[in-house]
């Protein structure tokens, strides 16, 4: 079955960075797109940046130019550098495969503080 685990959440102060993993096995990973999403306490999951499997790449307009999507198909692996965080980025991160459903991750935390 499709499983998604993330890695690489943490706290940090603002303007730090964090790299996101997230390992994706049962599935065929180099023909799927891939997401990034996020929830903060109190407000829905958002879509944070996504990755077709050619490599073309999108992003939220809250985090363009900080945020970097990108997948290794020989890891069956899709990452998230994030850089230049704000406490506005505190949130559950959650990995998305986007086949006919989406399969979620069981997210990881990312806590960024002033």
């Amino acid at each position: 079955q499709v499983q998604l685990v993330e890695s690489g959440g943490g706290s940090v102060q603002a303007g730090g960075s964090l790299r996101l993993s997230c390992a994706a096995s049962g599935f065929i990973f180099s023909g799927s797109p891939m997401a990034w999403y996020r929830q903060a306490p109190g407000k829905q999951r958002e879509s944070v940046a996504e990755i077709s499997s050619g490599g073309r790449t999108g992003y939220a307009d809250s985090v363009k130019g900080r945020f970097t999507i990108s997948r290794d198909n020989a890891k069956n692996t899709v990452y998230l550098q994030m850089n230049s965080l704000r406490p506005e980025d505190t949130a559950v991160y959650y990995c998305a495969a986007v086949m006919n459903n989406f399969y979620w991750g069981q997210g990881t935390q990312v806590t960024v503080s002033s």
